[in-house]
Parts: structure tokens; C-alpha cells; sequence
């Protein structure tokens, strides 16, 4: 939200009182709390109608300052608000001086003036991070009586701001006027389906605002060179987050909100769907499961959306028995054939749904303030909203889903949740402002509860489109209604590195597009890149999505890929631990790993997968592919073809390929099974060893499918010397694949073979260590 007319004036009918001199300092527990005028209140006859900011600091954790912003503090109490982390008797240290306060909590700190004017500024390790200036704080009443008050953080020169939940539109932030609202738009707007108050800065820190309504940002678009935020009413908290890295700063993050849950291994898998306003029975699901099968395409997940329930009853959790008038039946032959189940489902309960009633009746429903059900016909005639509040309703709904789940449904898409009203009563008498983005996370809470409750806590697994701060703990995301076009495809990557600077580690999107159908062309690099993210879904729109009705080369590129992706298993599904672990993406910006490297600041066509692979999809039709490979010398994972980074390349690709990348001085895993992303990733794997460089070392881990280590590998070089450590004997046959090396002088403790990618080393039974001279 905008305030200023210029760098002089103010918008017409705004008073401001800003946060200019401080008057008193107190010193509590582990807080520092300061009285703000906004004039010198020195002398006596000053200090008669004026109003005072009272500015509190605190620490939640280490390396975490709290601010907190409040004039008037006698207001009624709002909720809900986000579950904050807070670790209890967290250090702080605070230094008191004639003229400043500084309070140190781990390696950041907060230096707040006790006299002059008012200026505080952020640090990190002694690095100054950011800071809020004369005047940068304020209190605004609007021509319309409405309060606000505001924040300004300074920008340096060169820094970005990326983040602030699923955004398409540009990557880097700065410019943009943001609105923390959530809304169904589609991809190719500024609306958001999973809008974060939360935003990342290559200069080393993150800004958590710690509101979950309506929060107006102006990155940059106000003042140039400073972060705006604001929010109605007359109190403001925000927290800076440091650390030593851009993925410590996210690691911080998530452990004030919530890490990433883990997904369970088949959800990794490829995922079909009977596509949304098609018609299909079971029937069509068993033509196009059985396709897969028989062009040898393994299939995951097959996905019944919408109209698994009649037209105009959504939701009423019944299967339309005039389509699939034997559920149960198909849903265990499906099961047959190796498959997982998910429905689709929505928060709202249509009108003609037998369970409108009902949820009439026993106030399971948004109401208005007259005591009305809230209804509109938007979506499905008549339709109401279920009051997540209410634990009355949870409890239901939630029934629902388990007798669902009872039948062998297995995961929800759990779609919508965006366009919730405010125009409503709760029936815990939560703030509708505050429930409009907050509504997702309770609608998505129930359902992944109920799958952890009947399945256990790694098989659960959601499909959500909507989400806001701590939705990162019910994965997986998908980046919603994207075009059959080659712009969609590049705008959604580039909200899915948006939402993975946000705190989310998990995320999808519609291979091909979900509106219109793709050409064969882009159907097949799409397919590409949808199998090299961390989850995998065929889906449209009018059209289906299985790849013979493409071309046949569509079904070599999807049967490619999806075996390429479950020979990977060992290493996605250990980059998938490390990111619930961490707090970090899967599908990481450049800018996350090379964050020293200033060409990665704006990329946003290409990414790291997990540690180690970079993939850069192709996104024109005549398979041109440019890319920026950082400094070393990467070695591309098909061809095994060798390439000096530091530069920019452009390079044509056919449809069985793209830049897919190995860094320098890495080992991927791979593993022995090509048909299902669900198998034992140590029996017989081979750790890919990739120019290891002189005195460095590598490392890896494999995880069972229940997220537990069973081994971890080292490899370090010494001269011509490659020293290959496990962590533990094992009876298990593992190999080590010294990528573009093909001569060896001596081997101990091992066997050696020669393979057209490089020395194919296996280890004697139960050994730990091998040495490679060579």
C-alpha cells in the first residue's frame, strides 16, 4: 500500500505520526522495550498531547529479533495467529550504554538509540544486514479513519528480495507491489494461491511479518531503495532471521514455523489423473492405466478428480455410482496393479450435496452476521464454506474423509480454499481478516491429520493448491491452472522457486498445462522437467494427458524419465529427508547455492535439484537451451560429457534430453530399479563419484523409505589417490562409479571393472574403506 505522493509529500487525506526520538528506554527479561515520540518530548510542556510508538525487541531464538511496532494497545484481541516456535530461555545478551542499547541473540544483533534521532540497525556476525530509519516507522490513519502502521528496511545497493510465497510474476522481488492476500488466479497473473509474508534477501537475511491478514508490501516500488510492509490496525510484529547462509536463514524460518514434512517414496512417483471436465468412467481409468502399463510407463498414483462425485454435490464425499457404480471393486483392482488412490476434494459443501442440510443444522458452515448460511453459486450452486473452527465440524468432516480413506483412498487433492469471505461469522469468533489467508491451513490440517491418524505419519500426503505460513508441514504444493504455452511453463517454474525461498521444500505443477492442450512439442519438455521436480503429475483441463495421444515420441520421453527419476530415487529421496531436515526446497533457486555468484541472482529459468543436479528445462520449440553453469567443471549426467563452468551456453537438445548437470566434487546415487520409486535404494546402488578435485571431499547418505539413514558414503582425493569410506559394514552389494576416469594403477580393498562412463569400483563384502590409486 502506497502512503508517500513523491519523496515530499504525503498522499492526500493521510496523517502520519512517525517514530522519530526516543524518549525512554526499558530493560526487561531478555527484551528491550522503547518509548518512541514523534517529536522532542525533552521538555515538560511537550509531553501533553502527544502520542508515543512503543517498540519492543525480543528473541524467539537464536541468530531471531522480534519487533514489535504498537500504539494503541487496549484493542480488542484478534485471532487466530500463526503457531510461532518460540524456544524457551533463549540467550540474549544485552549491552546498555549512554547512548545505545544492543541486544545479541546468537550471532545477530539489534542496535537501538537511547538518544538523536531514531535509527536501528540490523547485524549479523558484525555485517550490518539492514536498517530502519528516521521516520521509517510510522503510525498512518487514512482519509477513511482506517489506522495502519508501517515499516521501512533499507535496501543496499545490489541486494534482491525473492520470496514472498508462489509468485509468477518476475523472480527477483524488487519493484513490485505485493498483496498478502490469497486468490485463485491462475499462473499468469500477480494473484497468488499461497501468498507468504516472508521474504529472503541475497544480502543474508530473511523478514518473517507475523500477520495473517492482509499484509501490503512495495518492494522497492515506493521508496527505491527500502522494503515497505504494512498492515491495518495498530500493531505491527515482524522478526529479521539471519545465519550463515541464504538455506540457514530458511532453516531458521522453518524452525519458527514448521518444517516440511516428509512425503512418503511413492509419492515421488508419476501421478495420473483422469484430467478435470473430461469424461472418463472406470472404464477410460483402466484404458489409460493399462496403456501405461503395456508401453512400459510405471505409473504411482492415479488421480480421480472432480467428477469421481456427481455434478452439483461437491463436496458429498460419495462416488457418483452411475459412473463407477463399483468403487470399492476398482479401487482395490487398482491397487492390483501397484497404484495408490487419490481423490480430489474441496472445503465447500454444495447445495444440492445430501450434507448441505446437515451442516445447516449443526452450524458446520460459514454464516453472516444475521445468523444466514453464507452461500453464492460461484463454483458449485449454492454452495457453503466449512467452518474449520468450529472442532464440532473438523470432526466431521474429518469422518468423511476416513471412511474415504477406509475404502483404500490413500491422498487428497485438496483443492480451493482461496476465495474464503470476509463478509462472516466463526464459530470461535476469529477475525475474518485474519481467517481469509488462515482458513487453508486449518481446511489442510484436517485432511493430512486424518492421513497420519489412518495411514501413519510417512505415507501422509496431500495435493493443495492453497496454503500460508506453517502450510509447509502438509506438502506436497502444486502451482495450479497453468497454460498449454511454453510462458506458462517458465512462469510456474518460476513461482515454484518463489515458493521454495517461502519455507516450502516440496512442490508440483500440471506437466503439459492444465488449461488448453499442449503441442506434442511442448508436451514432451514439459514431461522433462515435470520428472526432474520433486513431484511428479500428468493433468489437464478439457483434454487428457497420457502421452500416445501426443505422438509416440511422447511415450519414449515419458518411459525415459520416469525411469531416469526412480533410478535417482536414492538420491531424491535423501535430498527429500535433507529438506525436511532443513527447511530448504528440493527445487532450489541458483541463487540458494551459489548465492557468492552474482550471475545467479536473477536466474529463474533453471535450478538445483537437491545438492547436486542443475537442471535448466528447455522452454522454445526449436530445443535451444541456455543456461549459466557456475565455476568448476560440471559433468552432464547422460552423456557424461565434461564442462568448464563460469559461463554462459547455448546449446540445441533433442527430446530424450536436457542441461542436466552434476557440481563438481559430488557423488549421486543410484540405484537398481527403474519400474517403482519403492524399493530397498542400497541393494545394489552405485555412488557416482564426479570430478573430485584435489583435497576435496564428497558425501552422501541413503535413507530407507521410512526416512531412516542405512548408509553414508565419503569420498576424498588425495593426490592420485581416491579413498572411498562407508559409514558401516553392510551385507548389501554397492559399487562406486569414478565418473570420466577410466585407468587405475593399484585398488585395495575392492574389485575393479571398466564401464563406457568411468571405473566401476565394488567393494569386497562387509569392506568400509577402498583406495584407488591412480
Amino acid at each position: 500500500m502506497k502512503f508517500i505522493d513523491g519523496n515530499w509529500l504525503t498522499r492526500e487525506g493521510f496523517h502520519f505520526i512517525y517514530a522519530i526520538q526516543p524518549y525512554r528506554t526499558y530493560i526487561k527479561d531478555r527484551a528491550v522495550e522503547v518509548l518512541v515520540a514523534p517529536k522532542d518530548v525533552t521538555e515538560r510542556s511537550a509531553q501533553l498531547d502527544v502520542p508515543l510508538l512503543t517498540i519492543t525487541f525480543s528473541s524467539p531464538m537464536a541468530d531471531v529479533i522480534s519487533v514489535r511496532i504498537d500504539r494503541h494497545q487496549g484493542r480488542k484481541k484478534r485471532f487466530p495467529h500463526f503457531h510461532i516456535n518460540e524456544q524457551a530461555n533463549v540467550s540474549v545478551e544485552i549491552i546498555d550504554s549512554d547512548s545505545m542499547v544492543i541486544m545479541k541473540s546468537g550471532k545477530m544483533a539489534v542496535h537501538i538509540p537511547k538518544q538523536g534521532n531514531w535509527k536501528v540497525e540490523y547485524f549479523y556476525d558484525n555485517k550490518r544486514l539492514t536498517g530502519s530509519e528516521y521516520k521509517s516507522m510510522a503510525h498512518i490513519t487514512g482519509p477513511d479513519g482506517k489506522t495502519y502502521i508501517r515499516e521501512e528496511l533499507n535496501l543496499s545497493v545490489a541486494e534482491n528480495i525473492y520470496g514472498l510465497g508462489e509468485r509468477f510474476t518476475h523472480f527477483v522481488k524488487n519493484g513490485q507491489s505485493v498483496e498478502i492476500w490469497n486468490r485463485d488466479g491462475g499462473t499468469s497473473t500477480e494473484q497468488a494461491y499461497k501468498n507468504i509474508p516472508f521474504y529472503l534477501s541475497n544480502r543474508g537475511y530473511g523478514v518473517f511479518v507475523n500477520h495473517p491478514e492482509n499484509v501490503s508490501f512495495e518492494v522497492g516500488s515506493e521508496r527505491v531503495s527500502k522494503v515497505q510492509f504494512s498492515v491495518e490496525g495498530e500493531s505491527l510484529h515482524y522478526f529479521i532471521i539471519g545465519g550463515d547462509s541464504l538455506k540457514s536463514v530458511l532453516n531458521n524460518y522453518t524452525i519458527l514455523t514448521g518444517k516440511p514434512s516428509l512425503p512418503p517414496a511413492w509419492s515421488f512417483g508419476l501421478w495420473l489423473t483422469t484430467s478435470f471436465t473430461t469424461d472418463y468412467d472406470e472404464e477410460t481409468v483402466n484404458r489409460f492405466v493399462d496403456g501405461m502399463l503395456s508401453r512400459d510407463i510405471p505409473l504411482s498414483v492415479f488421480h480421480f478428480d472432480c467428477f469421481w462425485m456427481k455434478a452439483f454435490h461437491w463436496c458429498d464425499f460419495e462416488w457418483d455410482r452411475d459412473i463407477f457404480p463399483d468403487p470399492e471393486g476398482m479401487i482395490e483392482r487398482l491397487k492390483q496393479k501397484g497404484l495408490k488412490i487419490c481423490v480430489w476434494i474441496n472445503p465447500y459443501i454444495a447445495q444440492r450435496s445430501k450434507l448441505f442440510q446437515e451442516a445447516c443444522e449443526k452450524g458446520y458452515l460459514l454464516r453472516k452476521e444475521n445468523g444466514d448460511v453464507w452461500q453464492w453459486d460461484k463454483w458449485q450452486p449454492g454452495m457453503g464454506i466449512v467452518d474449520f473452527t468450529n472442532p464440532e465440524a473438523c470432526r466431521w468432516y474429518a469422518d468423511h474423509l476416513r471412511r474415504l480413506v477406509d475404502m483404500g483412498v490413500d491422498c487428497f487433492k485438496t483443492d480451493f480454499g482461496e476465495r474464503i469471505p470476509t463478509d462472516v461469522v466463526y464459530y470461535n469468533g476469529a477475525d475474518p481478516q485474519k481467517m481469509h489467508n488462515y482458513y487453508t491451513y486449518l481446511y489442510n490440517k484436517v485432511v493430512y491429520e486424518v492421513l497420519v491418524e489412518k495411514r501413519g505419519k510417512n505415507e501422509a500426503v496431500l495435493f493443495a493448491r492453497s496454503a500460508t505460513v506453517g502450510s509447509q508441514q502438509f506438502p506436497v504444493h502444486w502451482g495450479g491452472d497453468c497454460y498449454a504455452t511454453y510462458e506458462s511453463m517458465a512462469e510456474s517454474l518460476r513461482g515454484g522457486l518463489s515458493l521454495g525461498l517461502s519455507g516450502f521444500g516440496f512442490w508440483s505443477h500440471d506437466i503439459g498445462g492444465f488449461e488448453n492442450t499442449a503441442s506434442a512439442d511442448l508436451y514432451k519438455r514439459w514431461t522433462a522437467f515435470g520428472l526432474l521436480s520433486s513431484h511428479s503429475r500428468l493433468h489437464g483441463n478439457q483434454s487428457y494427458r497420457v502421452p500416445w495421444l501426443f505422438d509416440e515420441e511422447a511415450v519414449d520421453v515419458t518411459r525415459f524419465f520416469t525411469k531416469l527419476k526412480y533410478k535417482l530415487m536414492p538420491y531424491i529421496y535423501a535430498q527429500a529427508v535433507k529438506s525436511a531436515n532443513e527447511g530448504i526446497p528440493m527445487m532450489r533457486a541458483m541463487v540458494l547455492e551459489f548465492s557468492d555468484d552474482p550471475s545467479c541472482d536473477y536466474l529463474d529459468r533453471q535450478y538445483m535439484f537437491g545438492d547436486s543436479l542443475l537442471v535448466a528445462p528447455i522452454f522454445n520449440g526449436e530445443g535451444i537451451a541456455s543456461y549459466y553453469l557456475p565455476e568448476g567443471v560440471w559433468t552432464h549426467l547422460l552423456s557424461n560429457k565434461q564442462i568448464k563452468g563460469g559461463r554462459w551456453l547455448k546449446e540445441t537438445y533433442d527430446y530424450m534430453s536436457l542441461p542436466l548437470f552434476v557440481r563438481p566434487n559430488s557423488i549421486i546415487a543410484i540405484g537398481s530399479n527403474d519400474t517403482t520409486p519403492v524399493y530397498d535404494y542400497m541393494d545394489h546402488v552405485e555412488f557416482h563419484v564426479f570430478e573430485l578435485e584435489d583435497g576435496k571431499t564428497a558425501s552422501t547418505h541413503i535413507y530407507n523409505t521410512d526416512g531412516e539413514m542405512e548408509q553414508s558414503v565419503l569420498a576424498r582425493r588425495e593426490g592420485n589417490k581416491i579413498i572411498i569410506t562407508a559409514g558401516k559394514e553392510t551385507a548389501k552389494h554397492w559399487s562406486v562409479v569414478l565418473r570420466g576416469i577410466d585407468q587405475f594403477s593399484s585398488l585395495l580393498g575392492a574389485v575393479c571393472e571398466s564401464t563406457p562412463l568411468g571405473l566401476k569400483v565394488v567393494p569386497k563384502p562387509y569392506a568400509k574403506e577402498v583406495e584407488i590409486l591412480l
